[in-house]
C-alpha cells in the first residue's frame, strides 16, 4: 500500500514539510561519503529556512500540553489501557520537557557559525560549493566519515528536542483517524464535509492499481481524483472505479 497525505492547514503542512526533511538527514548523515553528508548538511539549511516561518517551538509546546491534558482525561475510564496511556503520557512529559531546555532560537548555534553560514550562501548558487569556492568546505570534505558524521550531529544537536516533538506530534495525529473503506466511482471521489474542521487526510491505495491521486479539500468538501502515468510520467486521468482507504484525522 502506498499511503499519501493531505495537511488542511498550512500549520500541518509545515511539520509534514520538515518531517520529509528530517527523514532525508537520518538517512544521508548516516552514510560514509562526503556528498552524502553534503545533503545531510544542506538539508540542515533547509530546515532552518522552513522552520525559520513560524514560531514552531511555542506551537508544539502548546500542542504537547494540549495532549497532555486530554489523555489525562482517560485516567478514570476503564476500558483504557493504563500502561500504555501512561507510557504516553511520560513521553510527552520527556519531549516536553527537552523542547523547554532548549534555549534560543531554532538554529540559532549554525547562524552563528560563520563558516557554515558561508557554505549556506554558496549551496544557494547551482555548484557553488565547490572546491575552488570553499576550499575549507573541501578540506573538511577529506576528513574521516565518522568525523564528519560527528561533526554534522553536533551541529544538528540543538534541533533535536524540536524534531522529537515534531514527531510525536504528527504521530498523535495519525492515530487519531480510522481508516475507513471508500470508491472512486469513474476515478473520482467526493465527500461532505459540513464543516467539521480535520487536520490531515491520509489515503492508502494498492500500489499494483497503478493510480495517484490529486486531493484539494476545505472545511466543506474533499475532493480526491485519480490519475495515473503514461510512458513519459505525464499523469492522464483514470476513468476506472478505483477502492481505497479514507483516515480523517483531527486532534
Amino acid at each position: 500500500m502506498i499511503v499519501y497525505e493531505y495537511p488542511f492547514n498550512e500549520r500541518i503542512r509545515t511539520l509534514l514539510r520538515l518531517e520529509d526533511l528530517y527523514e532525508k538527514f537520518k538517512f544521508f548523515a548516516h552514510q560514509e561519503h562526503p556528498m552524502q553528508h553534503h545533503v545531510a548538511l544542506a538539508t540542515i539549511f533547509d530546515m532552518l529556512e522552513v522552520a525559520g516561518r513560524a514560531d514552531l517551538k511555542s506551537d508544539l509546546l502548546q500542542e504537547l500540553e494540549r495532549q497532555k491534558q486530554s489523555l489525562m482525561a482517560y485516567r478514570s475510564n476503564p476500558n483504557v489501557a493504563a500502561e500504555a496511556l501512561d507510557a504516553v503520557l511520560a513521553e510527552l512529559d520527556s519531549v516536553g520537557g527537552a523542547l523547554v531546555a532548549a534555549q534560543g532560537r531554532t538554529g540559532q548555534n549554525v547562524r552563528d557559525n560563520e563558516w557554515l553560514m558561508s557554505i549556506r550562501g554558496r549551496t544557494i548558487i547551482p555548484g557553488g560549493a565547490s572546491e575552488f569556492d570553499l576550499p575549507s568546505y573541501h578540506a573538511w570534505q577529506q576528513r574521516p566519515g565518522a568525523q564528519r558524521q560527528a561533526d554534522i550531529m553536533k551541529w544538528f544537536a540543538p534541533l533535536a528536542p524540536l524534531f522529537e516533538a515534531l514527531s510525536l506530534v504528527l504521530r498523535l495525529l495519525r492515530d487519531s483517524g480510522a481508516p475507513a473503506a471508500m470508491l472512486a466511482s469513474g476515478g473520482s471521489y467526493q465527500q461532505m464535509l459540513q464543516g467539521k474542521v480535520y487536520q490531515m487526510l491520509r489515503l492508502s491505495i494498492d500500489e499494483t492499481l497503478g493510480a495517484i491521486p490529486e486531493i484539494s479539500a476545505n472545511k466543506y468538501m474533499l475532493w480526491v481524483r485519480f490519475t495515473s502515468q503514461d510512458g513519459d510520467c505525464k499523469p492522464k486521468a483514470l476513468e476506472a472505479d478505483v477502492p481505497f482507504e479514507l483516515t480523517l484525522c483531527n486532534f
